[in-house]
């Protein structure tokens, strides 16, 4: 493994999103036993950052977590987030208040059995709530040593300076792969600027770039993938055929689909830390042979020119919780 720095918080070049373990995916209902398993040997490959939410579950992630990490806590960087339940009586989808912001740490903090969350993130840009209140009861948090570092999530640019003029702001976490270039729209510029660091999330594609998917009869009925854009109506069929130009590089690269992919990010910063998701050992096992990959300027090239997927990455309805300028936009560039 290697390992980078998101501003000052050191973690493993790849890190283990944890999410499917608990939460809307095939197999997140397999014995906890496994999950712990597919964590411990992480760790044993040298993964030190584990990415979870409140909101997985809800809350049976960061359980499943702090179980998982019992007596190796010292060893590892902790992630959480927050702002997509509300514990004080809010309606709505988003909850930034400082009342809800102390109750969700508190109880990230007994489910995760731990003293303190190493890098505790914004899950979604709650414009009820000014940023700047927001970060300034975070600082409170750091000083009390209830959390270490923050993130925002799918935050835009001005956001991210505002916030970062309170606090410095160790990392932001948004989707971003191969077919997923939201950041592309300055963003990634300002974190360079800033000196943040960035986690892209969903590294693969939600699986399609890792070509194991091959037929939505390989998902629950209950996988929440079944209501996004990039498999309903055909369009996984289609973005099958898409694929195949990945798997030119990666059959030239001498590496497999999701190698290639995360390798491709990897390529991209010194301060990237990608999460790939699983609950497999030897997806795991894959995924992390990408440190190992060597992609010749030609490979970046052509990925970086890769035909765009049919279909958003999200609904509508999902994409207008992103503080992003034009965030549904055609991602085929017509």
């Amino acid at each position: 493994m290697q390992y980078i720095r998101l501003r000052d918080l050191t973690v493993s070049a790849l890190g283990l999103g944890c999410m499917g373990m608990s939460h809307i995916y095939t197999g997140h209902k397999q014995a906890d036993k496994e999950s712990i398993r597919t964590i411990h040997r992480a760790l044993e490959l040298g993964v030190t950052h584990f990415d979870s939410a409140e909101l997985y579950g809800p809350f049976k992630n960061e359980v499943l977590l702090g179980t998982a990490l019992k007596g190796r806590r010292d060893q590892v960087v902790v992630t959480s987030k927050f702002g997509l339940v509300s514990h004080v009586g809010n309606a709505g989808p988003l909850d930034s208040s400082a009342a809800n912001i102390r109750a969700a740490v508190e109880g990230s903090l007994t489910r995760l059995d731990t003293d303190y969350i190493d890098l505790y993130y914004q899950h979604r840009v709650d414009k009820s709530v000014p940023i700047e209140d927001v970060i300034g009861t975070l600082k409170e948090l750091v000083t009390e040593g209830k959390i270490r570092h923050i993130g925002l999530s799918e935050a835009g640019p001005d956001t991210i300076r505002r916030a970062n003029a309170v606090h410095p702001i160790t990392a932001l976490q948004s989707e971003y792969s191969l077919w997923t270039r939201d950041g592309d729209d300055g963003t990634l510029d300002l974190l360079k600027e800033l000196g943040i660091g960035f986690v892209p999330y969903s590294p693969l594609g939600r699986g399609l770039l890792t070509g194991k998917i091959r037929s939505l009869d390989q998902l629950d009925k209950d996988d929440w993938r079944l209501s996004n854009p990039r498999f309903m109506d055909g369009a996984l069929e289609k973005n099958l055929l898409v694929l195949e130009e990945v798997e030119a590089v990666a059959k030239e690269a001498g590496a497999t689909l999701s190698q290639v992919a995360l390798a491709w990010l990897l390529s991209k910063g010194d301060d990237w830390s990608p999460i790939p998701g699983t609950i497999r050992i030897s997806h795991l096992e894959e995924d992390l042979l990408a440190v190992d990959v060597k992609l010749t300027p030609e490979h970046i090239a052509a990925l970086d020119n890769v035909t765009q997927p049919v279909g958003e990455h999200h609904t509508a309805a999902q994409m207008k919780l992103f503080d992003r300028e034009n965030t549904i936009k055609d991602q085929r560039g017509d």
